[in-house]
């Protein structure tokens, strides 16, 4: 039975769906605020809508997704022309996910619509097309469903997805491996760069490695991608060798759907940076830190929580 048929009102309604609207939002556009804010549009409007003389809402959910990702779309046309005059590297909010702020991360393509590496890939589709790809591939609907809520016929939805996978490529295996290896190498990987523990880093690092720092052109990061071993051996290096590294304390936690690194203050303060480890085959083929103030402020207040 519909929630509004048992009598519920428009505010129990919405909330009910409120974390998987904002699961959709993030995975549309990449960022935690702009998500928040689609989301607040969306109960503005359902509000609106509630106390209008309208009739009720048969599928709110399905209202409500409608909504929200219509928004979404229209948000990621003027995203796309900030992005284009971004300074250095962009990389996704990062959201702690341990406590299901995402939804469920259950499934290989749940973890996989989240993770920093898919969503910098989903930058390459036009807007369309990521809402196709995210609709179907974490969320699971229809194409005939995603045809209703695009306002597109079901083939159209088929090919946008097909085109979208193909643009995204196949990332499963990276998220097939081992989790608990995936999370020993991460601790692993970060000793040795606090330490300057060459050899191991030497080991670990794959032969095309490379590391993304965004920094937003407010912090000190690099402003171009740094590729191959021996370029990123000494980058990361370089970083544990900063007067800053010695009063900063490092935390494990699940980010975007795995494990991360929380670079801290040492007393547990201030949210200094987040890395995440792309790890195929046992070594570490990317890494994508986070050190710009404004993108670290979601997962700063969820660590304040």
């Amino acid at each position: 039975m519909d929630r509004r048929e048992a009598g519920a009102g428009p505010v129990e309604v919405f909330e009910e769906q409120r974390a998987r609207l904002f699961g959709l939002a993030y995975r549309l556009l990449g960022s935690a605020s702009e998500a928040e804010d689609m989301v607040q549009e969306t109960y503005l409007r359902w509000s609106r809508r509630s106390s209008a003389t309208a009739g009720p809402v048969e599928v709110p959910a399905a209202w409500l997704t409608k909504v929200l990702t219509n928004l979404c779309l229209n948000q990621l046309d003027s995203a796309r022309l900030r992005r284009e005059a971004y300074v250095g590297p962009w990389l996704p909010e990062p959201v702690l996910t341990g406590d299901g702020a995402l939804g469920p991360l259950e499934t290989v393509e749940q973890r996989e619509s989240v993770s920093m590496g898919v969503l910098v890939l989903l930058e390459r589709l036009t807007p369309v097309e990521r809402a196709v790809f995210v609709l179907r591939e974490a969320f699971g609907h229809s194409h005939a469903e995603i045809g209703d809520l695009l306002g597109i016929d079901e083939a159209h939805s088929r090919q946008l997805h097909r085109r979208a996978r193909a643009h995204v490529g196949e990332p499963r295996k990276r998220f097939e491996s081992d989790r608990e290896q995936h999370r020993r190498i991460v601790e692993v990987f970060m000793a040795a760069t606090m330490e300057g523990d060459v050899a191991t880093l030497e080991r670990l690092l794959a032969d095309d490695v490379t590391a993304w720092a965004d920094g937003g052109g407010t912090s000190t990061a690099a402003r171009r991608p740094v590729h191959g071993h021996a370029k990123v051996l000494r980058y990361l290096l370089g970083l544990g060798t900063r007067p800053e590294a010695a009063r900063v304390s490092l935390e494990i936690l699940e980010t975007n759907g795995e494990p991360a690194v929380a670079i801290r203050d040492a007393d547990g303060g201030a949210l200094y940076a987040v890395m995440v480890l792309d790890v195929e085959d046992g070594r570490v083929t990317a890494t994508r830190t986070v050190i710009s103030p404004v993108k670290l402020a979601f997962a700063a207040a969820q660590l304040a929580m």
